[in-house]
């Protein structure tokens, strides 16, 4: 009896690490393209609608008559142009891999005449038309308060894929957790936070 009572806690410490070290392999899955490749940190991609006949790829506008600053992430109006190639990169980039409802930045691999970052982040709120959109203009990396408008997520979809503004990098922060749709303003196909989520692929560009 006291050699079991003396093993006890052993056993105990034996169960639990087992359980963390189980809990703590377990990783969300991977995000992949049209042709079942994993997704891959600093590899451009297209972003493109699963439904067809409404619209193509993703792209970077203004809006407005100005030319500066490109404050808008944008839907192609045919379904024939693939948009712009993107860049996704995690919270920890080395990791090489990007896995669903994980803290990423969403950056255009582009050139722009308009000094600014082509990176992904939410806007404040639009009074005038009463959404919160996808804009431009994102700080890369530094997860934590002061970049919690750039981080977004890739979730899984039906056999498809959505994405969504939900940042997990501020424990102490409150976020919107919101599906990232389409809001067509003027005739424009804005990305804004939505209650309609908008079903995407991803293709190697």
């Amino acid at each position: 009896m006291k050699i079991n009572q003396l093993f006890l806690p052993f056993l105990i410490l034996a169960i639990s690490s087992n359980s963390f070290l189980s809990s703590a392999a377990e990783s969300p899955p991977e995000v992949v393209d049209i042709d079942g490749k994993i997704l891959r940190t600093g590899v451009d991609y297209y972003i493109l609608p699963v439904v067809r006949g409404r619209g193509g790829g993703l792209t970077m506008d203004s809006i407005g008559v100005k030319i500066c600053p490109l404050d808008a992430v944008v839907q192609e109006h045919h379904e024939i142009d693939q948009g712009l190639p993107l860049t996704f990169t995690p919270v920890n980039p080395k990791k090489g891999v990007i896995r669903e409802s994980t803290d990423l930045n969403i950056i255009f691999s582009a050139n722009s005449i308009c000094v600014q970052t082509t990176q992904w982040k939410l806007d404040d709120f639009d009074e005038t038309t009463g959404q919160y959109f996808i804009t431009l203009g994102g700080t890369q990396g530094n997860p934590g308060r002061e970049t919690i408008s750039n981080w977004f997520k890739i979730e899984k979809f039906d056999r498809d894929y959505k994405l969504l503004y939900c940042p997990t990098v501020c424990d102490f922060c409150k976020v919107i957790c919101r599906d990232i749709g389409i809001f067509i303003q003027d005739g424009v196909r804005r990305l804004a936070l939505s209650d309609v989520p908008f079903k995407v692929m991803f293709k190697k560009a």
